[in-house]
Protein backbone atom coordinates (compact mmCIF):
# COMPACT_ATOMS: atom_id res chain seq x y z
CA UNK A 1 0.00 0.00 0.00
CA UNK A 2 1.19 3.50 -0.84
CA UNK A 3 1.54 5.51 2.39
CA UNK A 4 -0.43 8.33 0.74
CA UNK A 5 -3.50 6.08 0.74
CA UNK A 6 -3.62 6.15 4.54
CA UNK A 7 -2.09 9.59 5.10
CA UNK A 8 -4.31 12.44 6.30
CA UNK A 9 -3.80 15.99 7.53
CA UNK A 10 -5.30 17.58 10.66
CA UNK A 11 -6.80 20.89 9.53
CA UNK A 12 -6.24 22.32 13.01
CA UNK A 13 -2.64 22.77 11.87
CA UNK A 14 -3.82 25.33 9.28
CA UNK A 15 -6.31 27.17 11.48
CA UNK A 16 -4.36 30.43 11.01
CA UNK A 17 -3.74 29.90 7.28
CA UNK A 18 -6.32 31.75 5.21
CA UNK A 19 -9.78 30.18 4.73
CA UNK A 20 -10.89 26.57 4.30
CA UNK A 21 -10.93 26.59 0.46
CA UNK A 22 -7.34 27.87 0.45
CA UNK A 23 -6.31 25.28 3.01
CA UNK A 24 -7.79 22.47 0.95
CA UNK A 25 -6.25 23.86 -2.24
CA UNK A 26 -2.83 23.81 -0.58
CA UNK A 27 -3.16 20.23 0.63
CA UNK A 28 -4.64 18.84 -2.58
CA UNK A 29 -1.91 20.55 -4.57
CA UNK A 30 0.78 18.89 -2.45
CA UNK A 31 -0.81 15.48 -2.93
CA UNK A 32 -2.81 14.80 0.23
CA UNK A 33 -6.03 12.88 -0.35
CA UNK A 34 -7.49 12.94 3.15
CA UNK A 35 -7.98 15.50 5.90
CA UNK A 36 -9.19 15.51 9.49
CA UNK A 37 -11.87 18.07 10.29
CA UNK A 38 -12.53 20.18 13.40
CA UNK A 39 -15.56 21.88 14.94
CA UNK A 40 -15.76 25.03 12.73
CA UNK A 41 -16.18 22.81 9.66
CA UNK A 42 -19.47 21.42 10.94
CA UNK A 43 -21.49 24.64 10.95
CA UNK A 44 -22.14 24.02 7.24
CA UNK A 45 -21.47 20.31 6.84
CA UNK A 46 -22.92 20.17 3.32
CA UNK A 47 -20.72 23.08 2.28
CA UNK A 48 -17.65 21.39 3.76
CA UNK A 49 -18.48 18.21 1.86
CA UNK A 50 -18.75 20.17 -1.41
CA UNK A 51 -15.38 21.81 -0.84
CA UNK A 52 -13.80 18.41 -0.21
CA UNK A 53 -15.47 16.76 -3.20
CA UNK A 54 -14.45 19.59 -5.54
CA UNK A 55 -10.79 18.89 -4.71
CA UNK A 56 -10.92 15.12 -4.65
CA UNK A 57 -10.44 15.03 -0.88
CA UNK A 58 -12.15 12.92 1.78
CA UNK A 59 -12.46 13.36 5.55
CA UNK A 60 -12.68 9.94 7.20
CA UNK A 61 -11.95 11.30 10.70
CA UNK A 62 -13.05 14.39 12.59
CA UNK A 63 -12.64 16.00 16.00
CA UNK A 64 -15.68 16.87 18.11
CA UNK A 65 -15.71 18.57 21.48
CA UNK A 66 -16.72 16.79 24.67
CA UNK A 67 -19.62 19.24 24.96
CA UNK A 68 -20.93 18.20 21.55
CA UNK A 69 -20.60 14.52 22.40
CA UNK A 70 -22.51 15.08 25.63
CA UNK A 71 -25.19 17.41 24.35
CA UNK A 72 -25.61 16.90 20.58
CA UNK A 73 -25.07 13.26 19.63
CA UNK A 74 -27.82 13.29 16.99
CA UNK A 75 -26.23 16.36 15.38
CA UNK A 76 -22.85 14.60 15.34
CA UNK A 77 -24.35 11.61 13.55
CA UNK A 78 -25.96 13.88 10.93
CA UNK A 79 -22.73 15.83 10.37
CA UNK A 80 -20.65 12.67 10.15
CA UNK A 81 -22.93 11.12 7.56
CA UNK A 82 -23.03 14.35 5.53
CA UNK A 83 -19.24 14.75 5.41
CA UNK A 84 -18.38 11.05 5.32
CA UNK A 85 -16.67 10.79 8.71
CA UNK A 86 -16.20 7.31 10.15
CA UNK A 87 -14.07 8.04 13.21
CA UNK A 88 -15.31 10.61 15.74
CA UNK A 89 -12.43 11.77 17.91
CA UNK A 90 -12.69 13.65 21.19
CA UNK A 91 -9.52 15.78 21.13
CA UNK A 92 -9.31 17.21 24.65
CA UNK A 93 -11.36 17.44 27.81
CA UNK A 94 -12.46 20.89 29.00
CA UNK A 95 -9.56 22.41 30.90
CA UNK A 96 -11.31 22.14 34.26
CA UNK A 97 -11.64 18.35 33.78
CA UNK A 98 -8.00 17.64 32.97
CA UNK A 99 -6.95 17.02 36.56
CA UNK A 100 -8.40 14.62 39.06
CA UNK A 101 -7.87 11.41 40.96
CA UNK A 102 -8.14 7.88 39.62
CA UNK A 103 -11.88 7.84 40.17
CA UNK A 104 -12.32 10.98 38.09
CA UNK A 105 -10.46 9.47 35.15
CA UNK A 106 -12.34 6.18 35.37
CA UNK A 107 -15.62 8.12 35.30
CA UNK A 108 -14.44 9.98 32.18
CA UNK A 109 -13.59 6.67 30.55
CA UNK A 110 -16.95 5.19 31.45
CA UNK A 111 -18.76 8.24 30.09
CA UNK A 112 -16.85 8.16 26.81
CA UNK A 113 -17.37 4.43 26.60
CA UNK A 114 -21.11 4.92 26.90
CA UNK A 115 -21.05 7.55 24.17
CA UNK A 116 -19.01 5.23 21.98
CA UNK A 117 -21.55 2.46 22.48
CA UNK A 118 -24.45 4.71 21.48
CA UNK A 119 -22.74 6.14 18.38
CA UNK A 120 -21.65 2.66 17.28
CA UNK A 121 -25.32 2.03 16.52
CA UNK A 122 -24.99 4.70 13.80
CA UNK A 123 -21.88 3.10 12.31
CA UNK A 124 -19.42 5.51 13.95
CA UNK A 125 -16.25 4.76 15.91
CA UNK A 126 -15.50 7.05 18.86
CA UNK A 127 -11.87 7.51 19.88
CA UNK A 128 -10.03 9.43 22.59
CA UNK A 129 -7.06 11.63 21.60
CA UNK A 130 -4.31 12.03 24.19
CA UNK A 131 -2.06 14.94 25.10
CA UNK A 132 0.65 14.77 27.74
CA UNK A 133 -1.39 15.61 30.82
CA UNK A 134 -3.02 12.18 30.85
CA UNK A 135 0.44 10.71 31.46
CA UNK A 136 0.55 12.31 34.91
CA UNK A 137 1.12 9.65 37.56
CA UNK A 138 -1.64 9.53 40.15
CA UNK A 139 -1.68 8.46 43.79
CA UNK A 140 -1.60 4.75 42.97
CA UNK A 141 1.42 5.05 40.67
CA UNK A 142 -0.61 4.62 37.47
CA UNK A 143 -1.32 7.29 34.87
CA UNK A 144 -4.59 9.09 34.29
CA UNK A 145 -4.78 7.58 30.78
CA UNK A 146 -4.59 4.05 32.18
CA UNK A 147 -7.50 4.81 34.49
CA UNK A 148 -9.48 6.33 31.63
CA UNK A 149 -9.09 3.16 29.59
CA UNK A 150 -9.93 1.07 32.68
CA UNK A 151 -13.16 3.01 33.00
CA UNK A 152 -13.98 2.30 29.35
CA UNK A 153 -13.33 -1.44 29.67
CA UNK A 154 -15.94 -3.48 27.83
CA UNK A 155 -17.01 -0.56 25.63
CA UNK A 156 -16.09 0.21 22.00
CA UNK A 157 -14.10 3.35 22.92
CA UNK A 158 -10.96 3.48 20.80
CA UNK A 159 -7.77 5.57 20.81
CA UNK A 160 -6.27 8.10 18.43
CA UNK A 161 -2.73 7.98 19.72
CA UNK A 162 -0.80 11.24 19.49
CA UNK A 163 2.68 9.80 19.65
CA UNK A 164 4.58 13.05 20.09
CA UNK A 165 2.41 14.12 23.03
CA UNK A 166 2.84 10.63 24.46
CA UNK A 167 6.63 10.96 24.25
CA UNK A 168 6.56 14.50 25.60
CA UNK A 169 4.62 13.19 28.59
CA UNK A 170 7.30 10.58 29.27
CA UNK A 171 5.45 7.64 27.77
CA UNK A 172 7.03 4.74 25.90
CA UNK A 173 5.17 3.90 22.68
CA UNK A 174 6.07 0.20 22.77
CA UNK A 175 4.76 -0.14 26.33
CA UNK A 176 1.51 1.62 25.49
CA UNK A 177 0.97 -0.44 22.38
CA UNK A 178 1.61 -3.58 24.40
CA UNK A 179 -1.04 -2.55 26.94
CA UNK A 180 -3.62 -0.69 24.85
CA UNK A 181 -2.70 -1.18 21.22
CA UNK A 182 -5.99 -2.95 20.56
CA UNK A 183 -7.75 0.39 21.04
CA UNK A 184 -5.71 2.26 18.41
CA UNK A 185 -7.64 3.22 15.27
CA UNK A 186 -5.67 6.25 14.10
CA UNK A 187 -2.48 8.12 14.88
CA UNK A 188 -1.36 11.73 14.96
CA UNK A 189 1.97 12.07 13.21
CA UNK A 190 3.92 15.03 14.51
CA UNK A 191 7.58 15.58 15.30
CA UNK A 192 9.61 17.15 18.09
CA UNK A 193 12.53 19.51 17.61
CA UNK A 194 15.78 18.96 19.53
CA UNK A 195 15.50 20.35 23.04
CA UNK A 196 15.76 24.13 23.06
CA UNK A 197 15.05 24.52 19.34
CA UNK A 198 11.93 25.76 17.51
CA UNK A 199 10.80 27.66 20.59
CA UNK A 200 8.54 29.82 18.43
CA UNK A 201 6.75 26.60 17.41
CA UNK A 202 6.46 25.30 20.98
CA UNK A 203 9.25 22.80 20.34
CA UNK A 204 7.49 20.95 17.51
CA UNK A 205 9.04 20.31 14.10
CA UNK A 206 8.09 19.41 10.55
CA UNK A 207 7.62 15.64 10.36
CA UNK A 208 10.92 14.05 9.41
CA UNK A 209 12.86 17.12 10.49
CA UNK A 210 12.77 16.38 14.22
CA UNK A 211 14.06 13.76 16.61
CA UNK A 212 11.29 11.14 16.60
CA UNK A 213 12.00 7.87 14.71
CA UNK A 214 8.93 7.94 12.51
CA UNK A 215 10.13 5.05 10.36
CA UNK A 216 9.69 2.70 13.32
CA UNK A 217 6.80 4.59 14.95
CA UNK A 218 4.85 4.42 11.69
CA UNK A 219 5.21 0.64 11.50
CA UNK A 220 4.36 0.17 15.18
CA UNK A 221 1.17 2.23 14.95
CA UNK A 222 0.05 0.61 11.74
CA UNK A 223 0.65 -2.88 13.11
CA UNK A 224 -1.33 -1.94 16.21
CA UNK A 225 -4.33 -1.07 14.04
CA UNK A 226 -4.06 2.60 13.05
CA UNK A 227 -6.18 2.96 9.93
CA UNK A 228 -5.28 6.62 9.39
CA UNK A 229 -1.96 8.38 9.94
CA UNK A 230 -2.77 12.06 10.45
CA UNK A 231 -0.09 14.75 10.03
CA UNK A 232 -0.30 17.49 12.66
CA UNK A 233 1.64 20.42 14.09
CA UNK A 234 0.14 22.30 17.03
CA UNK A 235 1.80 25.65 16.27
CA UNK A 236 3.41 25.86 12.81
CA UNK A 237 4.79 29.20 11.69
CA UNK A 238 5.48 28.23 8.07
CA UNK A 239 2.33 26.48 6.95
CA UNK A 240 3.24 25.59 3.38
CA UNK A 241 6.67 24.32 4.37
CA UNK A 242 5.29 22.15 7.14
CA UNK A 243 2.66 20.55 4.91
CA UNK A 244 5.08 19.98 2.04
CA UNK A 245 8.04 18.68 4.07
CA UNK A 246 5.89 16.35 6.13
CA UNK A 247 4.22 14.90 3.05
CA UNK A 248 7.56 14.31 1.34
CA UNK A 249 9.03 12.62 4.40
CA UNK A 250 6.07 10.33 4.99
CA UNK A 251 5.46 9.45 1.35
CA UNK A 252 8.84 7.70 1.42
CA UNK A 253 7.86 5.40 4.26
CA UNK A 254 6.89 1.79 3.67
CA UNK A 255 3.26 1.23 4.61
Amino acid sequence: MNPVDILSFQLYSLRRYRDLPAQLDLLAGIGYRHVETIMPHYDDAAGTRRLLDDRGLAAPTGHFSMAALRERPEWIVAVAHEIGLRQIVMPALPEEERKGDAGHWRRVGAELGGIARRLADSGLTVAYHNHDWELAVLEDGRSALEHLFDGAEGTPLRWQVDVAWLVRGGGDLDWWIGRHGDRIVSCHVKDMAPEGENVEEDGWADVGDGVLPWDSFWRACREAGAEWMVVEHDNPQRFERFAERSFAALRALAA
